[in-house]
């Protein structure tokens, strides 16, 4: 008799404890849902030049150029050149006073939103972003409260043409 009991309990099956497991998930999940909230993506979307894009006009249009060099940005217009030289101020680009010209040129073209950024290849990426952020908007105060006004949003990246050297 004694061995039947024994070979019955042997094949009981074992009662599983999952109550610390379930303590770990209790505090796991809402951490982990916590933390999640505050992660955040941004995208920004630019448009690159293909093939496609290169169509023959028969009146030049404007087109702004924002071009990023080593030791100043250069706005301009594709087919009329280059009309205002950013000087960099105390070893950065200034990008405050490339949104305020930025800003007289969309009053003067108040439906243009496509603006072409030409980097040379040494830029870092932090000056692309500082750029990219100047050329998109500006801060505007409404009354103790401020507001994002657009400029150019539409963002093309390019290289920077080569710098013409002047000689005597």
């Amino acid at each position: 008799m004694k061995s039947y009991r024994r070979r019955r309990r042997q094949h009981e099956p074992a009662e599983l404890n999952i109550t610390t497991f379930m303590n770990l998930m209790v505090i796991l999940v809402p951490f982990l849902l916590i933390t999640a909230v505050f992660s955040r993506m941004a995208v920004l979307e630019l448009n690159l030049p293909t093939a496609e894009s290169v169509v023959k006009q028969e009146e030049p249009e404007f087109s702004l150029e924002v071009i990023v060099r080593a030791n100043q940005i250069e706005i301009g217009d594709r087919s009329a050149g280059v009309f205002s030289v950013i000087p960099k101020v105390k070893d950065r680009h200034d990008t405050q006073a490339l949104t305020e010209k930025l800003k007289d040129v969309k009053a003067s073209f108040p439906d243009q939103l496509a603006v072409t950024l030409l980097l040379e290849s040494d830029t870092d990426y932090e000056n692309l972003v500082k750029v990219m952020d100047a050329v998109r908007s500006y801060r505007v105060d409404e009354g103790g409260k401020f507001q994002r006004a657009e400029l150019f949003p539409e963002i093309s990246i390019g290289d920077a043409p080569l710098m013409a050297v002047v000689s005597d």
